[in-house]
């Protein structure tokens, strides 16, 4: 029989490698990506449906979200300037989403999932809580607003608007997504 080969790692890589592992198992726990992807609709629709439409035109974030979507400003940009501007913060701070649009600019986790969950984290600045208390309060609105994602749309922006799709897919989303943070910041900070 042929000896078999072993395989060398190296110290910082096997510790890479570990990290990576227990960092996954860490996300997958938090977010049962598996179980709940079967809640995805299949396809995705371009207009409002007339509760939508409902929901939008009461929300502050969904209407102002369209001064900045497709006007210079991505999806993630949008979605945090409109909640930086519900907040009262800062417009400047968007720059932390210059780099989220397009799916991280690979067509990877869509741009109004990260700035949402963005949007959220500077509601928890506002907290009149301990900070152990307030990230506690902030991790918990984070996992409703995933639950509420997966329950729309992918998270992928490559299996959101896929190829020849129209971007009326995203405006929609995006007006959705502007109504369910400001729902979710309101509260958060009453």
């Amino acid at each position: 029989m042929k000896k078999a080969e072993s395989l060398k790692l190296s110290r910082r890589v096997f510790i890479a490698s570990a990290s990576s592992l227990l960092v996954g198992s860490r996300l997958s726990a938090m977010f049962p990506f598996s179980a709940n992807l079967s809640q995805v609709p299949q396809e995705l629709r371009e207009e409002l449906t007339p509760e939508e439409l409902k929901l939008i035109e009461k929300s502050i974030m969904a209407e102002d979200l369209m001064n900045y979507f497709g006007k210079g400003y991505s999806c993630a940009e949008s979605l945090l300037m409109v909640s930086l501007r519900f907040l009262g913060k800062s417009e400047d701070l968007v720059w932390a989403a210059a780099g989220f649009g397009g799916g991280l600019y690979h067509k990877d986790l869509c741009g109004f999932l990260t700035a949402g969950i963005m949007g959220i984290g500077f509601s928890a600045s506002m907290l009149k809580k301990e900070r152990k208390e307030a990230k506690e309060y902030s991790s918990r609105l984070v996992k409703q607003y995933w639950k509420w994602w997966i329950s729309q749309a992918p998270l992928h922006c490559s299996e959101i608007r896929k190829k020849g799709t129209s971007s009326k897919v995203c405006r929609r989303l995006g007006q959705l997504s502007a109504a369910k943070i400001e729902e979710l910041i309101k509260a958060a900070i009453a």
